[in-house]
C-alpha cells in the first residue's frame, strides 16, 4: 500500500473516531438542554420517544446481526445489550444465571451522561429509558412473559444501571414489564467469561463504522422525536443551539489529525460520516446526507437549520473570523450542500 493510500486511510479512521465523538457529546448535549429549557417530564418523553425508536428500529435486525437468535429470550436480551453496547464503546456486562433470568449491568463511567452530566439527569428522565426498550423486549419478541428488573441506576448512588431480564410463568401487565427491586444486585462478574465478537466478522474497520453509526443514530432519532413533541420550530432551534455550543466546546479536539484550515476539517469530517464530499478551496461540497437517509418522508427543513450550528460552533472555534454559509441544500431539494466559508471582516478592515 502507498504513504498516499496510508495516510488517507488514517485521516479517514481518524475523522470516523472524530465524527463518533461529536455526535455523543451533541446527544448528551441535548438531554441536558432538554432538561434546563423543557424541564423533566418534557425531557423523560423525549428520552421515551428516543429509545422507542431506537429499539424498534435496532433491536431485532441487531439479534440477528449478534447471531444470538437461537438463544433463551431473557439471555439473548442482555446478551444483545452487552455486545452491542460494546461495539458503540459503551460499557456493558452480563451474567446469565439461567435459561430465564440474565443479568445485565451498564459500568460507570454511563455512555449518554456523558462525564459530570450524571449529576444533572433526574431519575425519572434515567427510568424512561428503561420503560422505552428494556420493557418493550418481551413485545418485540412476541414474549409476554419476558420483562425487566431494575435493581440500581448510577443518579440514585448504584455502581452502574443495573438489573435483569426474567421470564415468568404468566403474561406479565403492561406495567410489570418494567419494575424496580433496589434490595438485589448483580452476581460477580467474570470477565474471563464474557463472548468477544469474531474477529474474521468484526474487524477493526468494521467496528470504527458501528462506533461511529451507534452516535450518530440516536441523534438521527432525536430529530423526529423532538419535531413530534416541540413543534419543527422549537425542535429546530433547540437542536441548533445545542449543537452550536457542542461544536465549539470539542472543536480543538474533535479537529486534531483532520487539516489546518477550517474547510479542510469539515471536508474531513463530513467524508467521517460516511458522506460524499468534494472540496474547492473554501467551498466544500457535501453531496448527501447519509444522517438523514431513510428518513426523507418525515424530514422538515428545521432539522438542517438545527444540525447546521454543530458545524457552525466548529468553524467558530477553528477561525473566529470565517462564516460559514449554505449555497445549495438537499433537504430543500437541491442535489447537495454547499457550504461556504467566507471572511467575517467588512471590505477594507483589518
Amino acid at each position: 500500500m502507498s504513504d498516499t493510500t496510508t495516510s488517507e486511510a488514517d485521516v479517514l479512521a481518524t475523522s470516523q473516531r472524530a465524527v463518533a465523538e461529536l455526535y455523543h457529546r451533541f446527544l448528551t448535549g441535548l438531554v441536558l438542554t432538554l432538561i434546563v429549557e423543557k424541564g423533566e417530564d418534557r425531557a423523560a418523553d423525549a428520552l421515551f420517544g428516543l429509545f422507542r425508536r431506537q429499539h424498534l428500529d435496532k433491536f431485532l435486525p441487531g439479534l440477528e446481526k449478534l447471531g444470538l437468535t437461537g438463544l433463551p429470550d431473557a439471555v439473548a436480551c442482555a446478551q444483545y445489550h452487552y455486545l452491542s453496547n460494546h461495539v458503540g464503546g459503551v460499557g456493558v456486562v452480563f451474567v446469565p444465571e439461567s435459561d430465564t433470568k440474565a443479568w445485565v449491568r451498564y459500568t460507570p463511567p454511563r455512555w449518554i451522561f456523558d462525564g459530570t452530566a450524571l449529576a444533572s439527569v433526574p431519575t425519572r428522565v434515567a427510568r424512561s429509558m428503561l420503560h422505552a426498550w428494556h420493557g418493550h423486549n418481551g413485545v418485540s419478541l412476541g414474549n409476554p412473559r419476558l420483562g425487566f428488573v431494575c435493581t440500581g441506576q448510577t443518579m440514585d448512588g448504584a455502581p452502574g444501571l443495573e438489573g435483569y431480564y426474567i421470564e415468568e410463568d404468566r403474561d406479565l401487565e403492561p406495567d410489570e414489564r418494567v419494575r424496580f427491586r433496589f434490595a438485589e444486585s448483580c452476581p460477580p462478574v467474570d470477565p474471563a467469561t464474557l463472548p468477544t465478537l469474531a474477529a474474521d466478522t468484526w474487524p477493526p474497520e468494521r467496528l470504527a463504522k458501528a462506533a461511529r453509526n451507534y452516535s450518530m443514530d440516536y441523534v438521527r432519532n432525536m430529530l423526529p422525536v423532538l419535531t413530534e413533541q416541540l413543534g419543527p420550530l422549537d425542535a429546530g432551534g433547540l437542536v441548533y443551539r445545542t449543537g452550536r455550543r457542542i461544536g465549539m466546546q470539542y472543536a480543538t479536539e474533535v479537529s486534531a489529525g483532520l487539516g489546518s484550515e477550517p474547510a479542510e476539517v469539515l471536508a474531513n469530517l463530513f467524508a467521517g460520516q460516511g458522506d460524499s464530499v468534494t472540496r474547492d478551496g473554501d467551498v466544500v461540497v457535501q453531496q448527501s446526507w447519509r444522517l438523514m437517509k431513510g428518513l426523507e418522508s418525515e424530514a422538515v427543513p428545521e432539522w438542517f437549520d438545527g444540525w447546521r450550528g454543530l458545524w457552525e460552533g466548529v468553524v467558530s472555534v477553528l477561525d473566529p473570523s470565517v462564516r460559514l454559509d449554505v449555497a445549495r441544500r438537499i433537504d430543500l431539494g437541491d442535489d447537495s450542500f454547499e457550504w461556504r466559508l467566507s471572511s467575517r471582516r467588512p471590505p477594507g478592515r483589518f
